[in-house]
């Protein structure tokens, strides 16, 4: 597989930017008074790799106007040597947009993590094609390779638009296409059916596919048998599965998937198929 040559991006991903707070010495939740800060996303997360790793790489998102919160964000980021491409909203007052936060109990030995989450008001729900000059991003200056998540494609209707449109202009520019699907339920309850055909389009023009096989059942309605606990088991049956998949995906040129066995909330054992 190639990729386009002459771009200024290795990566370009859209993003809804929060804040998640951790407590310190991974404390419950409401025993603590004492939280770490991070800004954080799903696809910044990953972005983070390549970045790193000294390749150039775009983040498009939205940010709250004179925000404090929205300035932390945006000097975090850059630490992390992205090039960061925003439209800055006004706040609205009080009670209008704001960037999401979740509180993260990091969980120890049996006691299992959790995530509490609080999305109201969410700045990047609003992303839209007009916030950015997509035609000189992806014409002019080039990208080699999007990268989507499940997340910010089921965030809000206008934000699965905005992904639709992503995928249409990096298409015609030789853009590759990667979409890790992501499944999160509070995010598709009551949009199953509005939510599936925006990942099978999404799906149908990846090059690069990352899922489970509970993400080709839900979120894309394949029908496809529950696998075994066993890894070994589940190794074997997600080979069957992607070559199911494969006849109604014949654009992915790679899927991938993560496997994971918890032993404890301090200890997982990771590893994953190609």
């Amino acid at each position: 597989m190639f990729f386009s040559s002459d771009c200024r991006y290795a990566l370009l991903v859209p993003t809804s930017m929060g804040v998640r707070l951790t407590p310190v010495d991974r404390q419950p939740v409401h025993c603590s008074d004492r939280y770490v800060m991070q800004a954080t996303s799903a696809e910044t997360n990953t972005a983070s790799v390549l970045a790193y790793l000294g390749m150039p790489v775009k983040v498009l998102t939205r940010l709250v106007e004179d925000s404090p919160i929205a300035e932390f964000i945006k000097y975090n980021l850059r630490s992390r040597g992205f090039d960061v491409e925003a439209r800055e909203v006004p706040q609205g007052g009080p009670w209008g947009f704001r960037h999401q936060f979740n509180i993260a109990d990091m969980g120890f030995g049996p006691r299992a993590p959790r995530v509490h989450n609080d999305r109201a008001g969410e700045v990047g729900a609003t992303l839209c094609t007009t916030d950015f000059d997509l035609v000189r991003i992806f014409e002019k200056e080039g990208v080699q390779l999007l990268h989507l998540s499940g997340l910010i494609a089921a965030i809000s209707p206008q934000t699965a638009k905005f992904c639709l449109s992503l995928i249409e202009i990096a298409q015609k520019n030789g853009t590759r296409i990667s979409f890790d699907m992501n499944y999160r339920p509070s995010f598709w309850q009551n949009r199953e059916s509005e939510l599936q055909q925006v990942f099978q389009h999404i799906a149908g023009h990846s090059d690069f596919l990352f899922a489970g096989t509970d993400d080709f059942v839900k979120c894309l309605g394949e029908q496809i048998p529950p696998c075994d606990d066993d890894i070994q088991s589940r190794c074997s049956q997600y080979k069957d599965v992607i070559t199911h998949i494969r006849q109604h995906y014949p654009e992915v040129k790679i899927f991938a998937t993560s496997l994971r066995e918890t032993i404890s909330a301090n200890k997982h054992l990771w590893g994953a198929l190609l």
